[in-house]
């Protein structure tokens, strides 16, 4: 199979499809094809997953020229951090696809497009194996999200909007002037004038350039995650995208950013990321309480899954930043679960609204008595978004911490374990704030979920169940990967402000 470009099928199926759906004009016809396209995507993620060799590095590697003068490729390949991304990716594209079916009945054809392209701009990120390709890629993904928010989401959408693509583009344009410094630099050095991720990844850089070079890769991914203070931008963005923008936002995107710090800022920057762990932990720490606590007081549902993400994405840079096997592979555990968790939390949010017109936490309650199908959904991904153990969401925050303490970094696991007993609380009382109580009058005669959005969320919930039961199928994926950055920052041989 390694002679096969499967990595390639995976990356431009939505594309064939979204370019075959602009010929299409009836609405069943424009659904099939975009569904034929990202089920294909995820099939063949799934094959490259039975045939990937754990720890044998990066796989199913596609190479050609595209500007060899200026050492310029399309390269594809992927290890096992990669890979799990991919999986994670294309599922969550079918899942999306499958419910537009029957709740997008506006411009269909156009959002079929964008979402299609969308899925390629997100899978190149993920497989790009040279610096230029990855950019193109990051920069692409911003279109389809921008037209997606701009022209499906909410009354405030263009303020959103403006504000996402201000902010990324802020980051992304300091991240390539990076990305040339690192080229003249490891050429003028080396005489070998690359922009192949993996050789970069082999130079050695000096302290002084290395810092300056972390610090533009750090807002480009800070930004994505967000971090604290980074993240005004995804509590807009969340509130005012569809239903399906805000699963993909939560569920990809922000992953996007957790991908950068594990593939490029610790490789390649190992000595400026020891000389940050103090600063990011911190930030890590801020970001899972201040994100916990402002989810305690909202009262739009929305905003509250919103601002939960900025807390749980806080325990994936606490772990990438610890610095330790158990924080990394939690980081990446996290990660997964977050886009399964949050996913499914924001697709129930979306069947609510669509059935109420309301988000407002005070105008609901009762809905269990007229909804127990999703009475007991909802229950089920936000236990599982408190880190219920036996669900996914445990797996991930128990190595993170596992990782903070084993290490000087453990006064920040302690303040993060009250971000987890605050999001027990913002969870649970919006729980029964929305699904317990009287019902209100308006909602008496409102029906459960259809077949279709059961079927949908019962595949998430599956997912996220053998994530938490049999853990380890996955962290073999990538344990050997992220060992090796352990080690590379190991033998850097600069100290941390709290390991001297």
């Amino acid at each position: 199979m390694e002679s096969f470009p499967i990595l390639s099928l995976i990356l431009w199926l939505p594309l064939i499809a979204a370019v075959i759906v602009l010929f299409l004009s009836d609405r069943r016809a424009m659904f099939a094809v975009s569904l034929a396209g990202a089920l294909l995507s995820l099939v063949l993620s799934v094959l490259v997953w039975a045939s990937f060799a754990p720890g044998a590095g990066m796989q199913f590697r596609e190479t050609f020229d595209w500007l060899p003068a200026l050492g310029i490729q399309y390269a594809l390949g992927v290890d096992g951090i990669s890979l799990l991304m991919v999986l994670l990716n294309t599922f969550l594209f079918f899942l999306c696809i499958v419910y537009a079916w029957a709740s997008v009945h506006d411009r269909v054809k156009e959002y079929l497009f964008t979402m299609l392209l969308l899925e390629v701009g997100i899978t190149g990120v993920f497989l790009a194996l040279d610096f230029v390709l990855f950019y193109v890629f990051w920069e692409i993904m911003l279109i389809p999200m921008y037209v997606l928010i701009g022209v499906w989401g909410g009354e405030r959408r263009v303020y959103a909007t403006v504000k996402f693509v201000l902010y990324t583009l802020f980051g992304s344009l300091l991240m390539l002037v990076a990305i040339l410094a690192l080229y003249f630099v490891h050429g003028n050095t080396t005489g070998v004038y690359t922009f192949d991720i993996l050789e970069l990844t082999q130079g050695t850089y000096g302290e002084r350039f290395q810092l300056w070079a972390f610090l533009a890769f750090f807002l480009a991914f800070a930004i994505k995650v967000p971090m604290v203070p980074f993240h005004t931008w995804l509590p807009d963005a969340h509130v005012e995208a569809p239903t399906t923008g805000s699963v993909i936002l939560a569920g990809i995107l922000l992953k996007m950013g957790g991908y950068g710090f594990i593939r490029f800022s610790l490789p390649l920057f190992p000595s400026a990321s020891q000389t940050a762990q103090t600063a990011i932990l911190v930030l890590s720490v801020i970001a899972i309480l201040y994100g916990a606590l402002v989810a305690l007081m909202q009262t739009d549902l929305k905003k509250l899954i919103a601002y939960s993400s900025v807390s749980h994405m806080g325990f994936v840079t606490l772990g990438i930043f610890s610095f330790t096997q158990q924080g990394l592979d939690g980081a990446i555990m996290q990660m997964f679960s977050h886009g399964l968790v949050t996913g499914a939390l924001f697709l129930c949010v979306g069947q609510l609204y669509e059935r109420t017109h309301d988000r407002l936490i005070a105008n609901l309650g009762g809905l269990a008595h007229r909804w127990p199908v999703y009475a007991v959904l909802f229950l089920f991904f936000s236990l599982a978004s408190i880190g219920l153990p036996g669900l996914s969401g445990f797996v991930g925050e128990f190595m993170v911490l596992l990782g903070a303490f084993v290490t000087g970094t453990r006064i920040f696991g302690v303040l993060a374990v009250l971000g987890i007993i605050l999001s027990a609380a913002y969870m649970l009382w919006m729980y029964w704030r929305v699904m317990l109580g009287s019902l209100q009058e308006a909602h008496r005669k409102l029906e459960d979920l259809t077949r279709l959005e059961t079927a949908v969320l019962v595949a998430l919930a599956l997912v996220i169940v053998w994530a938490g039961v049999q853990p380890q199928g996955f962290i073999e994926l990538f344990t050997a990967d992220t060992s090796g950055i352990v080690e590379a920052i190991a033998a850097s041989g600069v100290t941390s402000a709290l390991t001297r």
